[in-house]
């Protein structure tokens, strides 16, 4: 039932789950304060957004999601799209591109495709994932050693070439303050493990950078130096012009962020799903996800996506309910209404800290190291998705690993499967009850009668194995047996390839019997038409009564 999560769960609601769920959607609330800022940057965009973002979406993601504690807002996996299109189409062109990419996740939801994300191979989503960790981190390397590098371009090895050039600026206060906070961002969890240490490190960075400044005149970049004051109400609502030329042009652009969003909301779905023992709606939670991301960006705001972190210290704090992510984004609300003037001393070096360690933690390298020791084809997806995240674009990335994975998962099926002729008699899978090899005695396949089995699907990949078999028999037959007991799927190509076969034993006066057929290939041998051409009579579901059929065949021709 397409029904969101909080309106369930306000069913049997009880004031204790709502102490709970204040407690901890404020506490995420203001844990999501620096990474909201923090990705918003990194994404080439004003800190302002990433509040804007965590406010409407975060409150729009858990007042209609599927999840009961998920919690919504900017993440790193779109700061490489962002970058891209910011560069490339500024900031107009991602309201658009993110509000078709919005009608394009309603649409998933409303079609109830959510499950076809589980579909999508690990190792792409590996590939992607830690190629996005690398870009985060080349983008924070010029704030992390206070370089002075000056507007820089968008490809990474544009990056890497500023950066070089820029090394003889670094700042060694900003690469202290830096290096500092990502040590005790990697110790804290020994502290606290409710609490993320990038909430401590951004404060107490803060405080210490506006002491020292005031006392010792060294000087620190900060939000405020850079961009400004953050405003404390969010800006006029703003509709793009939608033109048939514009959607072409960005629609790739949308499909990448409706499916970076889709896969990371229901990745991080699925994650919270173990920690709390529940169970998500994927539809529910998609149609969310897009109503999310089409309200963001009309207000000032950047794609929205299901924050696995964030949605991880709901759960450890205590939120149960989609109460508490709805705190989260009201909390977030009045920090920027009341408290916003004071987020322009954040130093910038401490965010680069923030989210270089959220750069390491997405990378995966325990999956990435256990990937590289399996095949050399999930090696090549992974490296080749991978790279091209990296050097090229993300979308390219896509595309190029779904192709290569597809490639590689049709190579196996053609390699897996066999074709092969049955000489005297049947040795096993009979679908009888009680059948001929329970009792001992075997099937002899009877004189005039040629008989292949399948292995595997007869499907496009597999068709030329099953016709070089055939056109190689040697021996003299009237009726010739295809035994397909291990053959559980049929496409197009596998059904043309027997009505070819058909037609060439047809100008040989050759019956042609299926044996043992399974569901799917029935269903569409039926749908098509195909069991009538074969004829009703020559399909069996079993080995022994097909055999039955060729041999009366065979003598009914004998004897003529």
């Amino acid at each position: 039932m397409m029904e969101p999560e909080l309106i369930k769960s306000l069913k049997h609601y009880s004031a204790k789950s709502f102490i709970t769920d204040i407690t901890s959607g404020i506490i995420v609330g203001i844990v999501a304060l620096p990474l909201a800022v923090a990705f918003a940057i990194a994404s080439g965009v004003g800190p302002e957004r990433g509040i804007f973002t965590a406010i409407i979406a975060g409150f729009i993601i858990s007042a209609l999601g599927g999840s009961k504690v998920q919690i919504g807002g900017p993440t790193g996996a779109f700061v490489v799209i962002v970058y891209g299109v910011i560069e490339k189409y500024g900031y107009s062109g991602l309201v658009t591109a993110t509000i078709m990419a919005g009608v394009l996740l309603i649409l998933l939801g409303a079609f109830r495709l959510g499950g076809l994300v589980k579909f999508i191979p690990y190792t792409i989503i590996t590939g992607f994932t830690a190629g996005i960790a690398v870009t985060i981190f080349t983008t924070q390397i010029g704030d992390f050693l206070g370089l002075t590098t000056g507007k820089m371009p968008g490809d990474f090895a544009g990056k890497i070439m500023i950066y070089a050039k820029s090394l003889g600026t670094i700042n060694w206060y900003a690469c202290i303050v830096a290096s500092t906070s990502l040590i005790l961002i990697f110790l804290w969890p020994r502290v606290s493990k409710r609490i993320p240490g990038s909430l401590i490190v951004i404060s107490a960075a803060t405080v210490l950078t506006v002491i020292i400044n005031h006392c010792t005149g060294l000087t620190l970049d900060t939000i405020g130096s850079r961009y400004g004051s953050i405003p404390s109400s969010f800006p006029a609502p703003s509709v793009p012009v939608f033109s048939i030329p514009v959607i072409t042009e960005l629609f790739p652009t949308a499909v990448s962020i409706a499916f970076l969003a889709a896969v990371e909301s229901l990745l991080s779905a699925v994650v919270a799903d173990g920690m709390i023992g529940a169970k998500h709606n994927s539809d529910m939670e998609l149609i969310a996800q897009g109503i999310a991301n089409i309200v963001s960006p009309i207000f000032g705001g950047i794609p929205a996506t299901g924050a696995i972190a964030r949605t991880a210290t709901n759960i450890k704090n205590g939120g149960r309910s989609p109460v508490a992510g709805i705190i989260h984004a009201l909390t977030l609300l009045l920090i920027m209404l009341f408290f916003g003037r004071f987020v322009v001393y954040i130093p910038m070096a401490a965010l680069a800290a923030v989210l270089v360690s959220v750069a390491w933690n997405m990378a995966g390298f325990p999956a990435i190291k256990a990937l590289l020791k399996g095949q050399k084809s999930d090696i090549t997806v992974l490296a080749v998705t991978f790279l091209l995240t990296v050097f090229i674009d993300l979308t390219v990335a896509i595309e190029f690993g779904l192709l290569f994975a597809a490639y590689f998962f049709i190579k196996k099926m053609i390699d897996v499967s066999e074709v092969r002729e049955r000489r005297s008699s049947i040795t096993g899978g009979l679908s009888d009850s009680g059948d001929a090899h329970d009792r001992g005695d075997l099937p002899v396949i009877p004189s005039g009668v040629l008989m292949y089995e399948i292995e595997g699907p007869l499907f496009f990949g597999t068709v030329r194995k099953f016709e070089i078999a055939v056109e190689q028999a040697e021996v003299d037959y009237r009726v010739l047996v295809i035994q397909m007991q291990n053959t559980i799927y049929l496409d197009a190509g596998g059904l043309q390839a027997l009505l070819q076969l058909k037609n060439a034993c047809d100008r040989k006066h050759i019956t042609i019997i299926l044996a043992g057929i399974h569901t799917q290939p029935y269903i569409l041998l039926e749908k098509t038409g195909t069991a009538d051409v074969l004829g009703r009579e020559n399909v069996f579901d079993s080995v022994t009564g097909a055999l039955e059929r060729a041999a009366a065949v065979a003598a009914e021709v004998k004897q003529q």
